[in-house]
């Protein structure tokens, strides 16, 4: 039986492009069950093994908005050992301002941590290190792990900061390995780039992980 994915979708603050791209990358080996900002039933977590929060336009205040009817059961969920998995926005969200579900560890803006290759939030193919593999994937804005926590980072930006990490029963990642080609082919900058699905495979790669701690 596939494990089952509760994964949140709140257009237009969370990016229906961005779950999409989780649903497609991750499809073949897992199923869905999509919640919004609307309050749950108390039981709707049981049957779930992971939660996933995908990218989109994620600030204090409409963090309040969206998940303030459910964010004290993602907690819960966490808490009695669900898994969690935070792409961009979620990662953030993971963070001490936010679900503070991390231990000693805080997502952060790349943007503004020492010596990184970037200082605007823009759309760009970012140079990452995964798991000793060099390439390049689609960024906007997306967070650094820092803090002297106990954790595995899977994927490092050029700057040495984790890009991606596993602590425990969470996991973080900063930029899009969830990406499709029409994101790169919508900036002239970009078009030519898509990695030809190869990120889909590296996301497969960390849920599987993350599944099986």
């Amino acid at each position: 039986m596939k494990p089952t994915i509760a994964l949140f979708i709140a257009d237009p603050k969370c990016s229906v492009q961005s779950s999409n791209g989780i649903i497609k990358a991750l499809g073949n080996e897992y199923k869905f069950k999509i919640f919004s900002k609307n309050e749950l039933e108390e039981n709707f977590f049981d049957s779930v093994d992971m939660i996933i929060v995908p990218g989109g336009f994620g600030d204090s205040s409409s963090y309040k908005n969206l998940f303030k009817h459910n964010s004290k059961r993602v907690k819960n969920f966490v808490k009695q050992g669900g898994k969690y998995l935070g792409i961009c926005m979620g990662g953030y969200w993971a963070g001490k301002h936010y679900l503070n579900i991390l231990d000693n560890v805080d997502a952060v803006q790349y943007i503004r941590r020492p010596n990184t290759d970037t200082r605007r939030p823009h759309a760009k193919n970012a140079k990452i290190d995964w798991n000793g593999i060099s390439t390049k994937m689609f960024f906007y804005d997306g967070c650094a792990l820092v803090g002297d926590g106990d954790y595995k980072t899977i994927a490092t930006y050029a700057n040495g900061d984790p890009m991606a990490v596993i602590q425990k029963n969470i996991g973080i990642i900063g930029c899009h390995p969830e990406s499709e080609q029409f994101w790169y082919d919508s900036y002239s900058w970009l078009k030519g780039k898509y990695h030809n699905g190869e990120h889909h495979k590296l996301l497969l790669e960390f849920t599987n992980r993350l599944m099986e701690k």
